[in-house]
């Protein structure tokens, strides 16, 4: 595949409640869903929250930042704000393989 990685920082906003579990967040099948057809397609190869935080870190296969963007804009759990995109950077891997 001639698409790079990037390294994907997401952080919960207001909507997220801390003491449920993801699963019990609003619109949860909506964004499971979501991030399962993006794994599917190729895209999203690694994926899940940070522990002591609010952040969460997605590895992504794009050709670009803007496609990572535009991707993740159709997120159901990013329009509704319960998570927004802090940081893309290009990512090169040095040691291991994602295929």
């Amino acid at each position: 595949m001639g698409d790079d990685l990037f390294a994907v920082i997401r952080r919960c906003g207001s909507p997220y409640d801390p003491g449920r579990p993801l699963e019990a967040q609003p619109e949860w099948e909506a964004h499971r869903v979501f991030m399962n057809a993006l794994e599917a397609k190729g895209l999203a190869r690694l994926a899940g929250p940070l522990a002591c935080g609010d952040d969460v870190l997605l590895i992504f296969r794009a050709g670009s930042k803007e496609a990572v963007e535009q991707q993740l804009a159709a997120d159901p759990w990013t329009r509704s704000g319960i998570l927004s995109t802090t940081r893309i950077a290009r990512w090169d891997l040095r040691l291991g393989r994602i295929d």
